[in-house]
């Protein structure tokens, strides 16, 4: 997509949305392909690293976001953006492994894991539409991704209040809410998703992927733990309960 194309597009999405609250991103859906969905290849996808691989409309966006952000000093700085299948696979089987040699039953490794973590063929990282992000121009603590980084005296205060004011003018929108009613992944105050791209996403993802089906057919480890009621669950809870601003 032209950069022109690219801005037109955008701008329409933002004043529909202005004037349209019931308006959704679905408009500018395409026909994803189930590698897409599930992390197994995209053409769509740009950049060279895990920090930098993104859907290229969402990258156009992520430059002007950033861009925008570094006339107040704050260094927008993405730690994590598309995530392959096998990459997510390696986390979850990581932590699996990890949890279940600690002495948790397979069961509890699982909703352990699912706290944070997604199951592989589920991330949103999937389609290079999310990124997680943090204020370079800030001191570093060891672990950046914590909400207690980005409220209070947190070092990513200051990013968290411009995200909060300027995010959505670039069609970024925080993923998962600081909501007590909100079930599923814990909050994310540093995880945002290009709408117009995810969006249409999710959408063809409930109707395209059978999730229990897909899960057996990729061999995952512990795969044969997710009973049909957890299935459900977490495609209610961490798949659906997000933002409603990001749902079809």
């Amino acid at each position: 997509m032209k950069r022109n194309e690219f801005i037109k597009i955008s701008s329409i999405a933002g004043l529909s949305l202005a004037i349209f609250p019931q308006f959704s991103f679905k408009k500018f859906s395409e026909e994803f392909s189930r590698s897409q969905l599930i992390g197994k290849g995209n053409p769509d996808i740009v950049g060279n690293t895990y920090t930098s691989k993104m859907h290229k409309t969402a990258k156009v966006a992520f430059k002007e976001m950033k861009a925008a952000a570094a006339k107040e000093n704050i260094n927008i700085e993405v730690v994590s953006a598309y995530r392959s299948f096998q990459r997510q696979k390696q986390i979850f089987e990581g932590k699996y492994k990890r949890f279940t040699k600690q002495g948790l039953t397979p069961e509890d490794a699982l909703n352990k894991i699912i706290e944070y973590s997604t199951i592989p063929g589920t991330s949103r990282h999937h389609w290079g539409t999310d990124i997680d992000l943090i204020d370079a121009n800030a001191p570093r603590p060891a672990d950046v991704l914590l909400p207690e980084n980005f409220h209070g005296t947190g070092p990513y205060c200051k990013l968290k209040m411009w995200l909060d004011e300027n995010a959505e003018k670039f069609n970024f929108y925080e993923v998962y809410t600081d909501n007590g009613n909100r079930k599923g992944f814990k909050y994310e105050p540093w995880h945002f998703s290009y709408a117009p791209v995810s969006v249409a996403m999710l959408k063809e993802y409930k109707e395209k992927i059978d999730v229990k089906k897909m899960l057996a057919e990729e061999k995952l480890l512990g795969a044969e733990n997710f009973s049909d009621a957890f299935i459900l669950k977490y495609k209610e809870e961490n798949i659906l309960d997000i933002n409603p601003k990001l749902l079809p």
